[in-house]
């Protein structure tokens, strides 16, 4: 069942495009993931199917109901911020009953609610405490408790982790994940962290200048990108200016021929991108169909369980290798020859 239908939906501020001409669909119990950076439009789209935002145009559609001049407060949405928005003088019972209150509940009716969703949030034993006496992460999942506790139809949550620390945001990550998949809840979450997309969403929107660059799961956008904008922005990328040669053959800049896949047909003489992962090659020769250039090391980097070494290709291109590490690679050093190999299939063709 499709929870949330955009039509053509856009956002113009005079001659200002915030939003271009969008359409989506969420369904029923989704995780969708609006991922950009700073001014990609991803907080105006989110903000247009809150009901914060007026579209200039398009349509907002809402359980099969047209939803685009509904006021915010009628449209059965939850909110959560970065900010929690827990109001200080009132006890953590009394932020999360505070909008069944107002929705006029029995007392208690209230009660019940509060104490179990503080149960499925695992705080039951901060009922009486004021915001100020909770970390950064009791906040966040109270805020998120605040939301749950009065049944929305959908949850936006716009940068929720932003004011918490890495290793408390990676918590958070799976809790709101866990939260989620329990309650079977559709969620609209927006951030500019691509790590964050990738662990939690069943799908992303990737924004760019206003646009949808690519709709489709994590393993999509990090396997299938069809642009270098999300190559580039979706996990580590080496991006290689090449031009077609043939028929699943490119030229790169130093001459160099290489075997490549592509989905969109290649036209001879036609300007490309070679997107090669970090984690696809290696410093060695495979059998690799005849995938393989030469390099010269410029430094090694060991990052925990990884050795990133940056080379350059003959031609003056510079290549990032990440490998696995066991404590007893030997690091080649700066000024080294090397060979860089890699499987045909791991060699994707984006527009240049």
């Amino acid at each position: 069942m499709v929870k949330v239908q955009l039509n053509d939906v856009e956002k113009r501020y005079g001659p200002t495009v915030a939003l271009a001409p969008t359409n989506l669909s969420v369904t029923e119990g989704e995780f969708l993931t609006l991922l950009g950076p700073s001014g990609s439009g991803k907080t105006t789209l989110l903000n247009i199917v809150s009901g914060m935002t007026e579209p200039t145009g398009g349509e907002v559609w809402i359980d099969g109901v047209d939803v685009t001049n509904v006021p915010s407060a009628k449209r059965g949405l939850g909110m959560v911020f970065q900010s929690y928005a827990l109001m200080p003088h009132m006890t953590i019972f009394q932020n999360i009953a505070f909008p069944l209150q107002i929705r006029g509940l029995p007392r208690e009716e209230i009660r019940r609610k509060v104490e179990d969703v503080l149960e499925l949030v695992q705080l039951p034993h901060v009922a009486g405490r004021k915001p100020k006496e909770l970390s950064g992460g009791q906040q966040q999942r109270i805020a998120l408790a605040r939301c749950i506790v009065y049944d929305p139809s959908i949850i936006l949550m716009d940068e929720p982790l932003g004011a918490l620390d890495k290793k408390l945001r990676e918590q958070m990550q799976l809790e709101i994940k866990r939260l989620q998949v329990q309650l079977g809840i559709t969620m609209l979450y927006v951030t500019h962290d691509q790590e964050e997309a990738m662990t939690m969403s069943d799908r992303i929107i990737l924004m760019n200048n206003g646009s949808a660059e690519q709709i489709g799961t994590p393993n999509e956008l990090y396997f299938q990108p069809n642009s270098s904008f999300v190559a580039d922005f979706i996990g580590q990328s080496n991006l290689l200016d090449a031009t077609v040669a043939g028929e699943d053959r490119v030229r790169l800049v130093n001459g160099e021929i290489i075997t490549v896949r592509h989905d969109a047909p290649l036209s001879h003489g036609q300007s490309v991108k070679v997107l090669l992962r970090p984690e696809v090659l290696h410093l060695r020769e495979i059998d690799a169909g005849g995938n393989r250039l030469d390099a010269t090391i410029r430094g090694s980097v060991i990052s925990g369980s990884t050795v990133k070494h940056f080379l350059e290709l003959d031609g003056g291109t510079s290549v990032l290798v990440e490998e696995l590490s066991n404590g007893t690679n030997a690091a080649p050093a700066p000024g080294d020859r090397v060979t860089i190999s890699w499987s045909v299939g791991q060699a994707r063709v984006l527009p240049a």
